[in-house]
């Protein structure tokens, strides 16, 4: 299974993600939503490179001309509710992508104890398909696996990728482990060593939804 860790290498990603990071940057919710959307679209931009494309002869004003046009058929998919304006970078590059969307949340037990559940699914057919799985914070792996489960109830993509802001190494783990090696690629803006007692990314951005949408009851 392929990682790819943009933190590794020198990109806008970095400047995006600073900001997102930033106590007083991201207490702005437009700017943290646009952030997260462009993260997106320069993954969207990436992941475009691994696909297939097929020529194509477009008539101009002055002649015929040769050009690639994207072949392989795409389901963007995400989980609500912090996935939303991660989801719109990539689909504004992928704007004839089909679209799936997971529920998935932390039902607490106790203080430090939750199972994920899943509540909702709307997704198409996935058979022969490549798949875009994304969500900003990737803490255990959990709510990513369980979503990836529920949507295999379509069908089994051909091809899975899984987009994330942000990552623990606990969760990159997590993610081998449990989806296919063989057709499974994982980006990430960055990787950060360990969750705390609650399962949040250390040092991570706090509560991505909140950030995005404000807090909630």
């Amino acid at each position: 299974m392929k990682v790819v860790n943009f933190a590794e290498e020198n990109s806008l990603i970095s400047q995006y993600m600073t900001e997102l990071r930033d106590v007083t940057i991201q207490k702005d919710m437009l700017r943290f939503r646009r952030n997260l959307e462009r993260i997106g679209e320069i993954m969207a931009y990436e992941i475009s490179k691994t696909l297939d494309y097929k020529l194509v002869e477009t008539t101009t004003p002055l002649a015929v001309a040769e050009s690639k046009v994207l072949e392989t058929p795409l389901v963007l998919a995400t989980i609500f509710r912090a996935g939303v304006p991660f989801h719109q970078g990539f689909l504004n590059y992928f704007d004839h992508a089909e679209n799936a969307f997971v529920s998935a949340y932390r039902k607490y037990k106790e203080k430090e104890n939750f199972d994920v559940c899943i509540e909702y699914l709307a997704s198409p057919r996935l058979e022969g398909k490549t798949l875009i799985l994304a969500d900003p914070m990737l803490a255990t792996g959990a709510s990513m696996e369980l979503s990836y489960r529920a949507l295999l109830t379509k069908g089994m993509p051909e091809q899975i990728h899984v987009a994330s802001v942000i990552a623990s190494q606990q969760a990159v783990d997590y993610i081998r482990n449990h989806f296919p090696d063989d057709r499974t690629t994982v980006w990430i803006g960055a990787v950060d060593k360990e969750i705390n007692s609650h399962s949040y990314i250390v040092p991570g951005l706090g509560d991505a939804g909140d950030l995005a949408y404000g807090t909630k009851e």
